[in-house]
């Protein structure tokens, strides 16, 4: 029996998403997409979920879409499209799923898997992780919100630079580029990375994460007034909810505050 594409786990508030085909590099297969397709459903809906991780097995984050399953394939033309169409479907789940996301990329993140990292909110890297928009090695434009992310986060000039001669990125280059939110050692030292990032957002608001994270999403389509009016009725239901009349209260009380990253539990 084949082990399946995507390996789901929840564990005390924290939701896990791997991508397991490390046979193939974790390249996108139909099976695989579809199982990230219910993955994220899974961690949307599941309440006791406050964070989320998505990695790769294997040595390797995800090499991009199957090459060998496009040549086998007999599709093209409107058929392609809409193969294309249905990964935006459960895409957008992921890049506005409220709660925060974090891709651990060890080894390559290249074509859609540089897409599905660069959806994360935080990106964790082992000092072996590659990223590369490799679509046009091969006569391809990218794919799978690419071409939307990757500006917002290096700008306009050095995301067209990097998807049209689709060069490879190192770590240390991708966290100058602002790409990467931190380095690790490989393996075992950056699922532990992962996990402890995760960690700290258990005591915080979810909703008021969420909303937030929903709000600026919106930043590079929206104009200032309508910013502002998503932003008065988010804070709206953030005022009324019950965990910030416990942190007013435990403010008043001069008691640790539920939340303090500059103080974060021992």
């Amino acid at each position: 029996m084949n082990n399946p594409p995507v390996l789901t786990h929840v564990q005390d508030g924290i939701g896990t998403i791997t991508l397991n085909r490390p046979e193939a590099r974790n390249a996108l297969s139909k099976d695989m997409r579809q199982g990230i397709a219910a993955a994220v459903v899974q961690m949307r809906d599941d309440e006791s979920v406050q964070a989320v991780i998505i990695t790769g097995a294997g040595g390797a984050f995800c090499s991009g879409g199957d090459v060998i399953q496009m040549v086998q394939s007999n599709e093209s033309g409107l058929p392609w499209r809409e193969r294309i169409r249905a990964l935006h479907q459960w895409f957008p789940e992921l890049v506005n799923l409220q709660k925060p996301v974090i891709a651990a990329v060890d080894g390559p993140a290249f074509g859609a898997g540089f897409s599905i990292a660069l959806a994360a909110d935080f990106i964790l890297a082992s000092k072996r992780a590659q990223f590369c928009a490799v679509f046009g090695r091969i006569g391809l434009i990218p794919d799978l919100g690419a071409m939307q992310l990757l500006p917002r986060i290096v700008g306009q000039q050095r995301a067209k630079e990097l998807v049209f001669t689709a060069r490879t990125l190192g770590a240390a280059e991708a966290r100058e580029l602002g790409i990467v939110y931190e380095i690790h050692e490989d393996g075992p030292a950056l699922q532990t990375a992962a996990q402890a990032l995760a960690t700290r957002f258990k005591v915080a608001s979810t909703p008021a994460i969420g909303m937030a994270k929903t709000i600026m999403n919106q930043a590079f389509e929206l104009d200032a007034r309508a910013m502002s009016e998503l932003e008065a009725y988010a804070q709206t239901m953030c005022r009324g909810s019950e965990y910030h009349q416990r942190a007013v209260q435990r403010f008043r009380d001069k008691q640790p505050l539920l939340f303090d990253w500059d103080r974060p539990a021992k």
